[in-house]
């Protein structure tokens, strides 16, 4: 193990573009995991975000355009646009404390929406990551049509 300390400066030194290129994915992977966990909204599987409705009556709400929402959408998912969600709106008062889970047709839409609601101060919030494409793949079941 010692030898190979030793001849690490001489690699370096040898390896100029592989270091570099090493340093900067490492640096690139520690910058994305440390905004990961300063985010504040968990991203879901479909498997947890199932969990998160059975276990704990997660209020769901799809921020997909109206045409996408009702080609399918997770069953018992209310439907606002993001312009929409507006942290003093009545219903989204009641649920400050309650686990809100947001999806969309990929999962971009929603994360810039649970980042709005956690800068509000919603205490609980979720995406599912990879939207309603992860959810279909995972083989849950779609409700179509206006909820």
């Amino acid at each position: 193990m010692s030898d190979i300390l030793h001849r690490l400066p001489e690699f370096l030194g040898n390896h100029f573009y592989l270091t570099i290129g090493f340093v900067g994915v490492l640096v690139a992977l520690l910058v994305t995991e440390a905004q990961r966990f300063m985010r504040g909204y968990v991203a879901l599987t479909p498997a947890g975000l199932t969990q998160l409705i059975n276990r704990e009556n997660a209020l769901v709400i799809d921020v997909s355009s109206q045409a996408e929402f009702e080609k399918g959408h997770v069953p018992g998912a209310r439907h606002l646009l993001p312009s929409q969600v507006d942290p003093e709106n009545k219903e989204l008062a009641k649920s400050r404390e309650t686990p809100v889970a947001l999806v969309c047709r990929n999962g971009q839409a929603s994360a810039q929406v649970a980042q709005k609601l956690k800068k509000a101060g919603f205490a609980k919030v979720f995406w599912l990551d990879g939207g309603i494409a992860a959810w279909s793949e995972a083989q849950m079941p779609l409700a179509r049509g206006r909820a």
